[in-house]
């Protein structure tokens, strides 16, 4: 996408932007950059770069020095000026650099805070006044390397025109290969701030530039202004000013890695509008490229002008290392390849320039390279103003591919490994990260898949590759056992190779050419493990095997022999031996197949395994060659569903049963048939052998038998699997049955809600000793079904939910069979508590809940208003009369007539002896008492109730 930028004369600037030096920094724009420098230690060297107006505050310039920086820990630091070089004749580009060392690991917020910003700011009141506040957020963290925040190459110098769109791009490279990030922001400053202070806070009454001016429309005349950014291009454009002056924005500049945010840095900038006649220059550059390293770029770049004035172009980014002043940013990098930009003088129209860059390995990263392309016309007359065009090219730069990649089998038979080899890599390990890794890719089969090196690195995963294995760039080997498990004998393997980058670059290379290779095969194929009845105890499967491969019975290695061994689950490892085969390997001898009884396939499926001996002519002793790979039988799940039953199914085989048409088998008599053949199922990927029977038949060979399926029938099922091993194995197609499973549809309807009632208390008519010395409570509950309703009736249980509190979810508490519909709960400590019923059909769907009931108890709490402690046994202590009821807390305090406190407990039994806290007696007279009691309802968090009133205490005369 083609962006405009516009630049203007600073002699016509002087005209309307009238400036108090002595207080005006004349700080055209800004922001703070950061670069680990230590890696045994957390020093960070940090850089703030302004740019100035020298024209019109020179003075103020000059007086820029110190800055002071606040790292983000401690106070604010004074920082001179490192360097102050012209960028033109009216603009200075100013350095400020300090190092700093961080305590540890952590979020750091680093600011600048300049006194004044420019007068006369548009969107900004009382700008000079206001405060010019970079910041720069980092993540301190070892892990992060030598990390630096990306760096802003294009000047932050361009003007704009009222009534056409203005664009800016900081040309941001980041040397670590992050990726970048760009959203906009408010300037941040306060009035009345003083240099060093480190508080941010966002300009007071700051406007969006758009909501300023008469004529606020776009350039294209079709909607309201508007100010954006480019969230991955970073292009800042407004469409359009609406009126001259001066203005600020500033956006962000987020660092990611890992998907994880690492940093951001702020641009802070003042945009010149002014109105101007001037066309602005075309720029027709290359599209974007993909190479690889060690590729010569020579692209040219092609400018024109409508009004024929010179012009004048230029080139900013990354390839370059080159800083906005044509200083080199970053001199470490100085034995790198760096691209150029000529001619960048003015030429007639049309103009021409050429980017010229000679790659290199040390180029290479995930992330391409933007370079920014600018042309600025140069109009004739004095006080006109420039108008600009930028454009971008993107450059994605990989490394070359490995060569020569080879593979053989291992020479130890048993080892089951394969030995590869390829050339020594081109770029030399000298010219990459010394972490960079050659990475080894394996997948079963061969076929002549292509990669785009230009597309991402999950391409091989998509292809089926599995990375086995990485080594040093430097090596030029690798064995590949399968992490000491063995690789498959007889299974064709495909191996590719590829160059990977460390992050944070992390850029790889094309992928290799394929190689092939298979071990031979010496052992047995397992071919079939099919169930051929289903029963919990006397289960039955056949497995069947072929004879070993490349074996000679007449070698004098034999007798031989099969070892069948048998573990329990799709995945089970508790392996046993079942039995011992001994075979001379006679094609007229039925040794290969074995029947497995007494099994419970109802509930498991079983794995096997065949391990194959030869006997040794020197010792005479029989020897293991080696084992098949681990085959399971068929698995099959049966669900009801509504109106249908849905069939799941698995293996775990070492031949393939995708891509092949499995065959489902319906019976109506149980699980083990009679069966029909009712559906034959295509199956292409892994994880899809699924078959939804809602009782058609579509295989018409053995006869037409669909059935209605009903929610009172269960109907059974078997699948037989269809399979094959990968060439050049066999060809053999492989049948397997699952054991037979049944399973019942469900009705579309729910059960009604029943209509529930409790048990109730009258507490008006509760005596006061009712449930004295009770400590056990029940409450009887009882229900109805609806005789009204579409619902169904076909009920097998209830559940019943409850919970001690009204207004909390219910949980199951109990359930009853059919056609019971009453339940008693028992052993309660009190009757408070709300439940709920619910209906559960044959089907085992449930209802919606019933009507919530809930049980609430009757406290009780009386006390006397005199008592006697006198140790006569009568009356001796204050305490409730006759039996209180459901107390869960309480507190009694007692005072005197004249107010003071004289007993304090939290005792349920609310007594009182007549003595005070300390233990000494009490004079006779009238004391106030009052109990705070909460009582055990059904309403938890119902406060507590105050009780109030007074008693006597009644003494011999002359008691203490």
């Amino acid at each position: 996408m083609k962006t405009y930028f516009l630049t203007t004369l600073w002699a016509l600037l002087l005209g309307f932007l009238v400036l108090t030096e002595a207080q005006a920094t004349h700080l055209r724009a800004g922001e703070i950059t950061t670069r680990r420098i230590s890696s045994t230690s957390l020093t960070y060297e940090v850089t703030m770069t302004t740019y100035h107006d020298e024209i019109g505050g020179k003075t103020a310039s000059d007086q820029q020095d110190p800055s002071y920086f606040c790292f983000g820990i401690g106070p604010a630091v004074a920082v001179p000026r490192a360097e102050r070089r012209a960028i033109n004749r009216a603009t200075t580009v100013n350095i400020y650099r300090a190092t700093f060392t961080y305590p540890g690991p952590g979020t750091y917020r680093i600011t600048c805070t300049i006194t004044n910003r420019n007068e006369n700011v548009r969107n900004i009141p009382n700008s000079i006044q206001t405060s010019f506040q970079l910041e720069t957020i980092i993540v301190v963290n070892a892990g992060l390397g030598l990390n630096s925040t990306p760096v802003l190459l294009n000047p932050p110098l361009d003007s704009a025109r009222v009534g056409q769109k203005w664009c800016h791009n900081p040309a941001a490279f980041d040397a670590d290969g992050d990726s970048l990030a760009y959203r906009l922001y408010v300037p941040s400053g306060r009035i009345g701030d003083e240099q060093g202070n480190c508080t941010r806070r966002v300009v007071a009454g700051y406007s969006d530039p758009t909501a300023i001016g008469v004529n606020r429309i776009n350039e294209a005349g079709t909607g309201p202004a508007t100010l954006t950014v480019d969230a991955i291009t970073g292009d800042v454009c407004w469409d359009a000013p609406a009126e001259i002056g001066q203005y600020n924005i500033a956006f962000i500049v987020e660092e990611w890695r890992d998907g994880v945010k690492i940093g951001e840095i702020i641009r802070d900038m003042q945009i010149i509008v002014t109105a101007s006649p001037n066309k602005r220059p075309a720029l027709v550059v290359p599209a974007d490229i993909c190479v690889e390293a060690g590729t010569l770029i020579q692209q040219t770049i092609r400018a024109t002008d409508p009004d024929n004035n010179r012009v004048e172009l230029s080139a900013f980014g990354g390839p370059f290392n080159v800083s906005p002043d044509g200083q080199q940013y970053n001199p470490a990098l100085i034995a790198k390849d760096f691209a150029t930009f000529t001619p960048t003088t003015a030429q007639n129209t049309p103009a021409t320039g050429t980017f010229r860059w000679q790659t290199n390995c040390a180029h290479v990263r995930a992330e391409p390279y933007d370079v920014v392309f600018r042309v600025i016309d140069l109009p004739r007359g004095s006080g006109q103003t420039q108008l600009a065009t930028l454009e971008s090219f993107r450059i994605r730069i990989y490394a070359p591919q490995p060569k020569n990649l080879t593979a053989r089998p291992a020479a130890d038979p048993a080892g089951r490994a394969i030995i590869l080899n390829w050339a020594a890599y081109s770029c030399g390990s000298a010219s990459l990260p010394a972490e960079t890794k050659m990475a080894i890719y394996r997948k079963e089969g061969c076929d002549q898949a292509t990669f785009d090196p230009c597309s991402d690195a999950g391409a091989l995963a998509a292809a089926g590759y599995v990375n086995v294995g990485n080594v040093a760039i430097g090596q030029t080997s690798y064995t590949d056992n399968n992490n000491n498990q063995g690789l498959k004998r007889g299974v064709q393997y495909s191996y590719r190779i590829v160059v990977v980058l460390p992050r944070p670059n992390n850029g790889q290379s094309v992928v290799s050419e394929q190689v092939c290779v298979n071990l031979p095969q010496q052992v047995p194929l397992i071919t079939h493990v099919t169930v051929d009845s289903t029963f919990d105890t006397r289960g039955v499967i056949t497995v069947r095997w072929t004879r070993p491969p490349g074996i000679n019975p007449q070698d004098g290695t034999g007798p031989f022999q099969y070892r069948l061994f048998r573990a329990t689950g799709l995945t089970g490892t508790n392996f046993t031996q079942i039995a011992s085969i001994n075979t001379t390997l006679q094609p007229t001898v039925g040794d290969t197949v074995y029947t497995d009884r007494g099994l419970n396939t109802v509930a498991n499926a079983y794995r096997y395994r065949i391990e194959f001996y030869y006997t040794d002519p020197a010792s005479g002793q029989l020897q293991r060659l080696d084992a098949t790979e681990n085959a399971s039988s068929v698995r099959l799940t049966a669900t009801g569903g509504v109106r249908r039953i849905q069939l799941t199914w698995q293996a775990n085989v070492p031949w393939s049963n995708d891509n092949k048409q499995h065959r489902v088998y319906r019976s109506k008599t149980g699980p083990n048939g009679p069966f029909n053949l009712v559906a034959v199922v295509p199956v292409t990927t892994a994880n899809t052998y699924t078959y939804t029977d809602q009782g058609a038949d579509t295989y018409a060979a053995d006869g037409v038998q669909p059935v209605t399926m009903s929610i009172d029938s269960s109907y059974c099922y078997r699948v037989e699997t269809v399979g094959q091993y990968s060439a050049p194995l066999t060809t053999l197609l492989l049948n397997n049955y699952s054991q037979g499973v049944c399973a019942m549809p469900i009705d579309t309807t729910r059960p009604c809600p029943p209509q529930l009632a409790i048990d109730t208390l009258n507490c008006a008519s509760l005596t006061p000793d009712a449930f004295c010395n009770q400590t056990t409570f029940a409450n009887t509950l009882t229900w109805q079904n609806p005789s009204t309703g579409d619902c169904d009736r076909n009920i097998v249980k209830y559940r019943i939910y409850y919970s001690p509190c009204e207004g909390q979810d219910l949980t199951l508490l109990d359930s009853v069979n059919a056609p019971l519909m009453t339940y008693r709960h028992e052993n309660l400590m009190s009757f408070a508590g709300c439940y709920e019923v619910r209906a559960v059909s044959r089907s085992g769907r449930e209802s919606a809940p019933s009507n919530r009931v809930c049980k609430d108890n009757c406290p009780y709490l009386q006390m006397p208003n005199v008592f006697t402690p006198n140790g006569d046994g009568k009356n001796d202590v204050f305490q409730p009369t006759r039996c209180p009821r459901f107390i869960e807390t309480a507190e009694l305090t007692v005072v005197n007539r004249w107010g003071v406190k004289v007993y304090q407990s939290s005792n349920l039994s609310l007594d009182w002896d007549g003595k005070n806290s300390q233990g000494k007696e009490v004079p006779g007279g009238l004391y106030l008492y009052q109990i705070t009691v909460k009582f055990i309802g059904v309403n938890c968090n119902a406060p507590a109730q105050i009780y109030k009133g007074w008693v006597e205490l009644l003494r011999e005369t002359g008691a203490n």
